[in-house]
């Protein structure tokens, strides 16, 4: 076996995974899931050129994926004496312990790049994938998880409240398929809902990706809604409004009978302990009851009198 020293090219990782130099740890990871099931050859079977993205992607995983090689490659790129992406000699960049055995078999497939900074046997990827890359560095099939599908689907309030069964229909690369589901009684505008399995289909043994549905509520026409508490409108007649009555309302659950205090003013509000939003624990807002004051659309002419009357008076 031959001992000597050749250039090297230069590798640079964070753009092979399209990530930035500050990039967290968890964002390396989720960079790499998603370069390699794109490219892995399970999918892109008798592929070269994805084959050989797939190992780049692997390699640089293999090094910024490790806090303690990520570092010595962040020192490497940052030595004075480096230039980047051009060939260079360790030796004459002051690395003089970096040799190369040529004619030896490497434990892996990786570049020279690699194997003369960081060499060595890979690293598990059992936490990436389920299971790795063989001894020799060469891809064997792995089982993937299918990718999670997403939707948005638009209910109204009343559904939401009461928790009613409902239907989306769900398009994939490969098929199309109507899913039925429960609402979970309470569940708020904009909270999602997680159907496990329905998502995309795993590779190879791996499990199915999950569906996520997004809920949003429709424009409700009686009820505004703030967290747990609704408001609704009361319309009042002004000697209804100035004497006080009872009057029937309209809630999310039935109707309530209620007494309007004397004197009432355009909005001015009553409010009902019980009769507003539940969460899915079952506890329940208030319903405010905001007060507006209205004439009738036809004025008789006695009735306008009686205004008259009433303004007159006022005047006085």
């Amino acid at each position: 076996m031959k001992l000597g020293r050749r250039t090297l090219k230069y590798k640079d990782y964070y753009e092979i995974l399209g990530v930035n130099k500050s990039a967290s740890q968890d964002e390396i990871k989720k960079a790499f899931r998603t370069l390699a099931k794109k490219h892995h050859p399970d999918v892109n079977p008798n592929n070269k050129k994805s084959e050989e993205k797939f190992k780049d992607f692997s390699e640089a995983y293999e090094v910024l994926g490790d806090a303690e090689r990520r570092k010595k490659y962040d020192d490497l790129e940052n030595g004075e004496n480096f230039q980047n992406a051009h060939d260079f000699d360790p030796a004459q960049a002051g690395y003089d312990n970096v040799r190369h055995e040529d004619g030896a078999t490497s434990e892996n497939d990786f570049s020279d790049f690699f194997n003369a900074f960081f060499g060595g046997r890979p690293t598990n990827m059992d936490d990436i994938f389920g299971r790795g890359t063989s001894r020799s560095g060469r891809v064997r099939s792995f089982a993937q998880d299918g990718a999670d599908s997403e939707a948005e689907i638009s209910i109204t309030l009343k559904e939401a409240f009461d928790g009613n069964s409902k239907k989306v229909s769900i398009r994939s690369s490969k098929s199309e398929k109507t899913i039925s589901f429960k609402i979970p009684a309470g569940i708020k505008s904009g909270e999602k809902i997680k159907l496990s399995g329905l998502g995309e289909a795993g590779i190879n043994g791996g499990k199915n990706g999950d569906l996520i549905i997004k809920v949003n509520f429709s424009k409700d026409e009686k009820f505004k809604i703030n967290g747990l508490d609704l408001e609704t409108t009361l319309d009042l007649f002004p000697w209804d409004a100035g004497l006080g009555t009872e009057a029937t309302v309209d809630t999310i659950d039935g109707k309530i009978v209620v007494k309007t205090p004397a004197g009432i003013q355009t909005g001015g509000k009553i409010r009902v302990a019980g009769k507003g939003y539940k969460d899915m624990h079952g506890r329940r807002g208030y319903l405010y009851i905001r007060v507006r004051i209205v004439n009738p659309k036809v004025l008789s002419e006695e009735l306008k009198e009686e205004y008259l009357k009433i303004k007159n008076r006022i005047k006085m």
